[in-house]
């Protein structure tokens, strides 16, 4: 590939997009560019693209475009069977994402992270380990800069990759030097449209490895257990139950083979699933032989990630935590098993076709004392909560209106949870601007707390006018 004689069609204009549309343009191609939305960042990243040289076509001009261009960059975001897609590969045309014009260029050492849940949270633990020890590392792919953004640094630095599904539909030419694998639950089937394609794609990330490569796999996973039939690569195992040569969790400490690393009281970051995520980090870490006590301290000092889990504040004694990361079931049954206090909690978005029965099933056992119900598929999961016999329920429809809900049914002491169980995209551009909201909402009540607090007495005058004043809330909210 030799951009500066070659034409490129950008589909999608988001932080992907974008970031291949100005490495292509300093590379001096020819770069077509369209995404059908116009506002927010995209609507910014036309002009500011523009402005660099790209041309900006309608979609009149999308039947064209087979023809005009040698290849389409096309955006994770956009499935692979897009009729654009598929007009270019009838036409023998090139299709690729950013992250594959990325690993074509870079002189990176690649560590790649896959996985339904716990990606960006152990891609950052990797990444802390390695600027403890010294090494230049920058987190990439899905969190943090897109690949490509690492063009201009200078060799050598590890890319500390976190891969998507989505990505991974394009992403071909990937040899990471550690390829690691979290683990596989129902997720996107929306986009794959069943399990056996979205185990397919998770397991791409070791097609390429060879003998001289290492692949990091979940030992207690069954799916992910099986991928290590179908690599040439060196497989080293992680475990929260079972002892092996690689890492392990005794039920105190965090091992790797014989070596005690950590114990999971240090850690600051709370859960069964960090613990996990820490000894996937240790095996990398161990495989690029960083010593045990920088491992230790750089675990011990890790305090999350942005919308994980994240304490956003308190207003009236009630602890408000974003955890809009929760994009699926498991992630957020993950979230509800942390929870100490009385949890209100927040649910619903976009449909990503899961089953929730078993969402609810686990709720009727937890912390949690309310739910919360909203947006795109309140319908189906209130049709899950009566199923599993869980009537702590209030529906709405906007995320604002479930957000002032959850706040008016809290008490003082309790929690009140976002943690949706479901994708941002049917008000939100992603979960980062969800979760940015939720903040946002949150200050709103912290600078009116008095106010607040006021109708928070009212409310709890009684039960019945607690429910009656929620059900207000919700017709408001609804007119709206």
């Amino acid at each position: 590939m030799y951009p500066k004689q070659q034409t490129f069609f950008i589909l999608g204009l988001s932080r992907s997009g974008r970031a291949a549309a100005q490495y292509l343009l300093g590379e001096g191609a020819t770069v077509y560019i369209y995404d059908d939305m116009d506002a927010g960042v995209v609507s910014q990243n036309k002009k500011t693209l523009c402005e660099l040289g790209a041309k900006l076509i309608s979609k009149e001009d999308l039947p064209s475009m087979p023809d005009r261009c040698d290849a389409l960059i096309i955006s994770p975001g956009i499935a692979i069977d897009h009729p654009v897609s598929v007009a270019f590969r009838r036409k023998k045309k090139a299709v690729l994402g950013e992250s594959e014009l990325a690993v074509r260029r870079l002189p990176a050492n690649f560590i790649g992270v896959t996985g339904t849940n716990g990606k960006t949270t152990t891609v950052s633990m990797i990444t802390q380990i390695l600027e403890s020890a010294g090494e230049r590392a920058y987190a990439c792919g899905n969190i943090g800069m897109p690949m490509i953004g690492l063009v201009k640094q200078p060799a050598p630095y590890f890319a500390v990759a976190e891969i998507s599904s989505f990505q991974l539909e394009t992403l071909n030419s990937f040899c990471p030097h550690i390829a690691v694998v979290l683990n596989v639950s129902q997720d996107h089937l929306t986009r794959h449209y069943n399990m056996e394609n979205y185990i397919f794609l998770k397991a791409k990330i070791l097609k390429n490895l060879t003998e001289s490569e290492v692949a990091v796999l979940n030992y207690d996973d069954a799916v992910v257990r099986e991928f290590a039939e179908n690599t040439k690569a060196k497989i080293v195992y992680f475990s929260m139950r079972t002892k092996n040569s690689g890492g392990y969790f005794d039920g105190k400490d965090l091992y790797y083979g014989d070596e005690k690393i950590v114990s999971a009281d240090k850690l600051m970051v709370e859960g069964v699933h960090n613990v996990q995520n820490a000894l996937a980090s240790i095996c990398v870490a161990k495989l690029l032989g960083i010593d045990n006590g920088v491992i230790a301290s750089a675990l011990e000092n890790f305090q999350g990630v942005r919308h994980r889990l994240e304490n956003v504040g308190e207003v009236a004694g009630v602890e408000f935590i974003d955890d809009s990361k929760a994009t699926n079931v498991d992630a957020a049954l993950k979230a509800v098993g942390c929870m100490k206090k009385e949890t209100i909690l927040l649910l619903g978005g976009k449909d990503k076709q899961q089953t929730y029965d078993g969402l609810f099933a686990t709720i009727k056992g937890s912390q949690v004392v309310h739910t919360v119900l909203y947006g795109e598929n309140r319908f189906r999961l209130i049709e899950a909560a009566e199923k599993t016999g869980w009537d702590k329920v209030t529906l709405c429809t906007g995320f604002d209106c479930a957000v002032r809900l959850a706040h008016l049914f809290a008490k003082e002491g309790q929690a009140v949870l976002l943690s949706p169980a479901s994708a941002s995209f049917d008000e939100f551009a992603d979960y980062e601007e969800r979760g940015e909201r939720f903040v946002a909402i949150v200050k709103k009540f912290q600078e009116k707390s008095k106010e607040i607090s006021l109708v928070g007495a009212a409310v709890e005058t009684s039960k019945d006018v607690d429910e009656g004043f929620a059900q207000q809330i919700a017709f408001e909210c609804l007119e709206e």
